[in-house]
């Protein structure tokens, strides 16, 4: 009886979060299930009710950040009143602002250097790109800009998105105060497509 009260009460969800704080703050190498049970004030025990193996553990948050970042793509490309945008601007910022206020999720999803963790998230980088291309290019075909390869042009906006967001998301600045730089970074790269 008391082992599921303890179950009930240590969700999956309080685990993904401490566990990408963790992550992302101290390294994957230097966690282990015991230390995420500590600073969560569990014992590690409690953890494999919900996951076998740290590896699992960090799958399991990449697989969930990338699909709240197609969640928020899809959104966005479904939205009609832009805010005085175009809809592919729209779309860019989106992107940036999920990065910005979201920087643990963003840095492990694109940001590890580990090759081991590299595996994990490669996968999910590629369906993520895929939806991002498929959505860009929707617009660029809406917009009249057919000319060019849509898998280079879609990389190209992307790497400049995500140069953006690896250059602020350094210093933790809110989404809200670089929010006209990212303005004018995106309405930069959109004027110069056609």
């Amino acid at each position: 009886m008391a082992r599921r009260a303890v179950e009930q009460e240590l969700s999956r969800e309080r685990i993904l979060e401490a566990a990408r704080n963790l992550f992302v703050t101290k390294g994957y190498r230097a966690i282990s299930m015991r230390s995420i049970g500590q600073h969560l004030g569990y014992s590690h025990g409690s953890l494999y009710y919900h996951f076998k193996e740290k590896a699992e553990l960090f799958y399991a948050i990449v697989v969930e950040d990338f699909a709240h970042l197609a969640h928020r793509l899809v959104q966005a490309s479904d939205v009609e009143e832009t805010e005085g945008l175009s809809k592919l601007e729209y779309f860019m910022m989106e992107f940036v602002s999920y990065g910005m206020n979201n920087p643990h999720q963003y840095e492990i999803m694109f940001m590890i250097r580990d090759e081991e963790l590299l595996a994990y998230c490669r996968f999910e980088q590629g369906r993520c790109f895929e939806l991002f291309t498929s959505i860009v290019f929707s617009y660029l075909q809406d917009g009249g800009h057919v000319g060019g390869d849509p898998d280079q042009l879609s990389r190209t906006l992307f790497l400049s998105l995500h140069g953006f967001i690896s250059y602020y998301i350094q210093d933790r600045i809110p989404f809200e105060e670089i929010k006209p730089l990212a303005l004018s970074h995106v309405s930069l790269i959109c004027r110069n497509l056609g």
